[in-house]
C-alpha cells in the first residue's frame, strides 16, 4: 500500500513523514547520510579520492601538467575543475556533451576554489613567467542520488590533500625543465572548504542533504560552503522560493558543524593511509 501511495502521490507521501519531523529513509530533518572517504584509489593520477554521501558517489582524479603561466598572472599556476555526470550514474543523464547541471556544478566548484583559497595558486608557480603547474581536477559521479555539490567539494578537498607533485628543476643552460618523478611533495592546503546542502519543502520545512527524490519535490535548494575559520566561502541558490535571513542563518550554523565533521574525517583518512605506508 505504501509503495502505491509513494508512486501515485510522492509529494503527499513525503509530507506525511515531514509532519512527524522525519524522512522516508528514517533520517531526521537536519541529519546527513553516512559519509565515507577513500583516497589514492586511482594509481595513475597525481591525487585522487572517492566519496560517498549516502548512495551519491563521486570520484575525483587530479592530473598535474606543466604549462606556461598566463600573461595576467605570471607568478601563478591554475586549477581547472570539471564535473561529469555520465549516463551510468542515473537514467536522468544522457550521453553527449555536458548538460546544464554538470556545467553549473563545474562552475560552482571553480567559484569555491577561487573564493575559499583552498590552494594559493602562487604555490603552483615553478619559474615565474615561464613555467607553472595546472591541476586538472576531474570529478565523475558514479551514482547520483541527490546532493551532488557536497560530494564534489569533499572529493576535491580529499584529492587535493592526497596530491603529490614531482620535483621540477629548471637548468639555466638548457632552459628545459627536468621532472623527477621519484621525488614528490604534497600540496599546501590553505583552507578546508566544505559544503552543506539543503532543500525547502512547501516554502517552510528545511531538510539537509537531500536525496534525488527530495530535490525533485522541493520548492528551493541551497548550498552553503564554509571553512575552518567559519568564513562563508560560497552560497549557491539556483532559483526557487525565497528564504528568510533567519533560515539562512540556520543553514550557515549547520554548515559550520558539518565543516568540522568532514575536515576531521578527511584528516583521519589521510593519517591512516600515511601510517599504513
Amino acid at each position: 500500500m505504501a509503495a502505491g501511495f509513494k508512486t501515485a502521490e510522492p509529494l503527499e507521501y513525503h509530507r506525511s513523514f515531514l509532519k512527524e519531523n522525519c524522512r522516508p529513509d528514517g533520517r531526521e530533518l537536519s541529519e546527513f547520510r553516512p559519509t565515507t572517504v577513500n583516497i589514492g584509489s586511482i594509481s595513475t593520477a597525481d591525487g585522487s579520492a572517492l566519496v560517498k554521501v549516502g548512495n551519491t558517489t563521486v570520484i575525483c582524479g587530479i592530473k598535474a601538467e606543466l604549462t606556461n603561466p598566463t600573461v595576467e598572472a605570471p607568478g601563478k599556476g591554475y586549477i581547472v575543475p570539471n564535473v561529469d555526470l555520465p549516463p551510468l550514474c542515473s537514467s536522468r543523464f544522457r550521453p553527449g556533451p555536458p548538460g546544464e547541471q554538470a556545467q553549473a556544478a563545474s562552475q560552482f566548484v571553480a567559484d569555491v576554489i577561487e573564493s575559499s583559497e583552498v590552494i594559493q595558486t602562487e604555490d603552483l608557480c615553478v619559474d615565474r613567467g615561464k613555467l607553472c603547474w595546472v591541476l586538472y581536477c576531474d570529478m565523475i559521479c558514479l551514482d547520483y542520488d541527490g546532493n551532488l555539490l557536497d560530494a564534489c567539494i569533499i572529493a576535491l578537498l580529499a584529492a587535493l590533500k592526497n596530491t603529490q607533485l614531482p620535483e621540477v628543476t629548471v637548468s639555466t643552460e638548457m632552459c628545459t625543465p627536468e621532472v623527477n618523478l621519484e621525488k614528490r611533495r604534497g600540496l599546501h592546503i590553505h583552507k578546508h572548504p566544505v559544503g552543506a546542502s539543503f532543500c525547502v519543502f512547501d516554502d517552510s520545512i528545511m531538510i539537509v542533504d537531500p536525496t534525488a527524490e527530495e530535490e525533485s519535490l522541493s520548492t528551493a535548494q541551497l548550498t552553503v560552503v564554509t571553512d575552518e575559520e567559519d568564513r562563508l566561502c560560497a552560497v549557491h541558490k539556483p532559483g526557487g522560493t525565497s528564504l528568510s535571513g533567519e533560515k539562512l542563518q540556520e543553514c550557515i550554523s549547520r554548515a559550520r558543524v558539518r565543516q568540522r565533521e568532514i575536515q576531521k574525517l578527511v584528516n583521519k583518512v589521510i593519517h591512516s593511509v600515511k601510517t599504513a605506508k
